[in-house]
């Protein structure tokens, strides 16, 4: 018997750039890391002596599927905290990082062949696991104008049927963020034509001119994912959350008890104490605008002058279309010869990305610098190298 191949699923190109950087150090070279989203800081201090104790007074076994109880309660104080939103703790399920949250959304609310809305740009892993759950990624060029962002009219363009509609404010790879108006305008538009909305609020709290808007502020039918990845810089203790209108909360526990069993017992005790160390986390910000600030600043020097926003997040895209119009090879060639690993645009958007490269300013200054230094002279951002 001929078994079938497997599933054809497109790589995160974003994973395949760090596998080369990685092996040009393991071979002696020098790499400045920014092609991926991870915070170069540990994970905060309370939550190192929390996971300790855990250790050694805790059994670490099977949970709750939804989570244990003094993590969901500690995350809806969160909300209470950081929003001023009271959110149930019955609705907060947490995840096997974002990951998961991702995976639970999709299987509970939609159904085989339904159409969601991305936005292109966007996060690559939104379209390969719809594309393994057979759900249809329906892409949306989102251009400068709208500030990457997709918007009513836009959506009106779309001739096939959705189901629903996922965004990310601020977002991967642009950083860009959706005003409160416009996000109400998204979530109206949502419930007037019956999409599920869904809010990926991963980059909250890293943001440089005013807050984020949570979509919980202006409704309860919203899906929210977050994660302590990103703003709590715990990527490899892989937890995230989501926050789940009421008649959702049954499935997904269901899903969760069979796909995971629980998420990850000994990441969860010690994210407990992850709200309380607020201080250490906003320290990590200001890092995070240094390094923007130098990006903003010396890449339209090199001739990098067409950059999204980076309202938020630690990522700047930039349109690198005057001097490549293959952003893989760009970034192999930029990485090979100046030892400045990026993402190729092509990782988040298949149809325009050819053209736009994201740099992550998540690691040192010293990082940034350095790279910023070994592109000065490299002769892939002149005029005419393409």
């Amino acid at each position: 018997m001929t078994r079938k191949p497997g599933r054809e699923i497109s790589p995160f190109i974003a994973m395949e750039v760090l596998k080369a950087a990685n092996l040009r150090e393991q071979q002696g070279g020098e790499v400045f890391h920014m092609e991926v989203g991870q915070p170069g800081t540990p994970a905060p201090s309370k939550v190192l002596a929390a996971a300790k104790d855990a250790l050694e007074n805790q059994q670490i076994g099977y949970t709750d599927a939804l989570g244990i109880a003094p993590l969901r309660e500690a995350i809806a104080r969160h909300y209470k905290d950081f929003y001023g939103i009271d959110v149930p703790m019955e609705r907060v399920v947490v995840t096997t990082g974002s990951s998961g949250g991702f995976l639970l959304t999709f299987l509970s609310a939609f159904e085989k062949g339904d159409g969601i809305v991305l936005a292109e740009p966007g996060y690559p892993a939104y379209r390969n696991i719809l594309t393994s759950l057979d759900l249809v990624p329906v892409g949306l060029p989102c251009h400068e104008a709208t500030n990457f962002q997709p918007t009513p009219d836009l959506i009106d363009t779309l001739t096939d049927p959705v189901a629903g509609l996922l965004v990310a404010s601020p977002s991967n790879p642009t950083g860009t963020m959706i005003k409160k108006d416009e996000l109400a305008a998204l979530i109206d538009y949502c419930q007037e034509n019956g999409l599920q909305f869904i809010s990926d609020e991963i980059y909250h709290g890293i943001t440089y001119d005013e807050p984020a808007t949570t979509a919980l502020e202006l409704t309860d039918e919203a899906i929210i994912i977050n994660s302590f990845s990103k703003y709590f810089s715990m990527t490899g203790w892989r937890l995230g959350w989501m926050i789940v209108p009421e008649r959702l909360v049954s499935t997904i526990e269901k899903l969760a008890q069979n796909l995971f069993i629980s998420p990850p017992a000994l990441s969860q005790y010690a994210a407990i104490s992850a709200f309380e160390c607020r201080d250490e986390m906003e320290e990590n910000v200001r890092a995070y605008a240094r390094n923007r600030e130098i990006l903003l600043r010396e890449l339209p020097k090199l001739g990098l002058s067409r950059l999204a926003a980076a309202d938020g997040a630690f990522y700047v895209y930039a349109d690198v279309r005057d001097f490549t119009n293959d952003s893989v090879a760009f970034c192999k060639k930029m990485l090979n010869e100046t030892g400045v690993a990026a993402t190729p645009g092509l990782d988040f958007d298949p149809h325009r990305g050819n053209g736009y490269v994201r740099f992550s300013f998540a690691g040192s200054t010293s990082t940034i610098e350095q790279a910023v230094e070994r592109l000065k002279d490299w002769p892939g951002i002149k005029k005419g190298s393409q």
